[in-house]
């Protein structure tokens, strides 16, 4: 058995300028971009709903709320990073997000319970359905990054359908 002493050449050691990966391209860039501004006005507002409920069941909403900001905040992460593997760059600052996202503005003030439920499950659902307005775009392009979509769309679903069983029977 031979062994070299001898360094490998730089063109055995040095990475391959042939093969960069995936570029999205501005189509695709521009629909993640939807879906990132989406999910960064659902953190803040529901943030803001937090932080202004009041009423029955307040407790436990005000709980459910943390847990629909924290995923939503994940999910912003994971499409702002996804952007960055296919080299497009992600505009998460306020004025782009204000100017963007599909949301309303969440009202100013206390809210009441029944009225947050409302005002969260159209959220969510706007979200979800910004994401099911993009998906078959994204998947035409890069199948990978629909998979990411997959699971946005049944996890802001699944979350609409438990918060709006608080207002059923009502």
């Amino acid at each position: 058995m031979s062994t070299s002493t001898q360094p490998a050449s730089a063109s055995e050691t040095a990475p391959s300028e042939s093969f960069k990966g995936f570029t999205a391209s501005t189509a695709l860039a521009e629909n993640l971009q939807r879906v990132l501004a989406d999910l960064i006005a659902l953190h803040l507002q529901g943030k803001q709903a937090h932080w202004t409920v009041v009423g029955r069941n307040f407790r436990d909403l005000h709980l459910q709320l943390d847990e629909i900001v924290a995923e939503a905040r994940e999910f912003s992460d994971a499409i702002a990073e996804r952007m960055r593997a296919l080299d497009a760059v992600p505009d998460g600052r306020a004025p782009t997000v204000v100017k963007t996202a599909s949301l309303s503005p969440f009202p100013l003030g206390e809210q009441d319970t029944a009225a947050v439920v409302d005002l969260m499950t159209d959220r969510l659902r706007r979200v979800a359905g910004t994401a099911r307005a993009v998906h078959d775009a994204v998947d035409a392009e890069d199948p990978s990054t629909a998979d990411l979509l997959h699971a946005i769309i049944g996890s802001l679903e699944k979350q609409a359908w438990m918060l709006s069983a608080e207002n059923r029977g009502r």
